[in-house]
């Protein structure tokens, strides 16, 4: 039982390992565009359910106590925490982690090539649509990408 609380390695090794993976999964989430983020489909929940398999020696390595895995969680808790704090409370933090809304559509003209670049299905674009209540492309006033990923879409004269 003592070997399950015997860490394998220094304890600020986890902090700097967790810190690594943490950083690193982040640019790669954002660089993978917003709509990976929006809406979770099999794929998503296997895409994560993999990477956490992928990422578990990265922040173990061999260690398999649990004082090791709980500096790991608490660690990468406080990271989660501490980007969101840092997030909302600078502008160019909040663009830097979560982006910005892209246009996709204005005044009835729909961006094709931003669809394309940001991964937007015209089917996914379509739903949107339909949720919104705007039946026609050329009753959409604004159509925007948001950065959690969802669709937001203004009919032509509703107010901003």
């Amino acid at each position: 039982m003592s070997d399950a609380f015997d860490l394998s390695m220094p304890w600020w090794h986890y902090l700097l390992r967790a810190c690594v993976v943490y950083f690193v999964l982040l640019v790669m989430i954002r660089v993978s565009g917003k709509r990976s983020m929006g809406q979770f489909t099999s794929f998503d929940m296997l895409l994560v359910v993999l990477l956490g398999n992928a990422v578990q020696n990265a922040l173990l390595g061999t260690d398999t106590t649990v004082g090791g895995g709980l500096i790991l969680a608490a660690t990468l808790i406080a990271l989660n925490w501490g980007v969101g704090y840092v997030s909302s409370r600078s502008d160019r933090a909040e663009r830097l982690f979560e982006g910005v809304p892209v246009v996709l559509a204005r005044d009835g003209h729909v961006y094709r090539e931003i669809l394309r670049r940001e991964l937007v299905s015209r089917a996914d674009f379509h739903k949107a649509m339909r949720e919104n209540d705007c039946a026609e492309v050329d009753h959409i006033g604004l159509a925007t990408l948001e950065t959690n990923g969802h669709i937001t879409i203004l009919r032509r004269g509703d107010r901003v």
